[in-house]
């Protein structure tokens, strides 16, 4: 299985946590030396949390499926 298709499966499992405040979160690209880049969605996108968001809560659950996976940036 290819890396992005890894990463878009770990995302469609933090995507609920995210639709429930009213966001959402597109994947973008994932570069060769694993960097997952990531665009947030409706409220997510101008909230003031979104930075914590993206690394406690998405960066770690990607990171605990595809370990190649190095950093989530957006």
């Amino acid at each position: 299985m290819e890396l992005k298709e890894k990463v878009e499966i770990s995302l469609n499992k933090v995507r609920p946590l995210l639709q429930a405040d009213g966001g959402g979160i597109d994947l973008l690209d994932v570069t060769e030396d694993g960097v997952v880049k990531v665009k947030l969605t409706g409220a997510c996108g101008n909230c003031p949390m979104s930075q914590m968001t993206l690394k406690m809560s998405v960066e770690r659950a990607i990171k605990a499926e595809v370990p190649e996976a190095k950093e989530v940036i957006t």
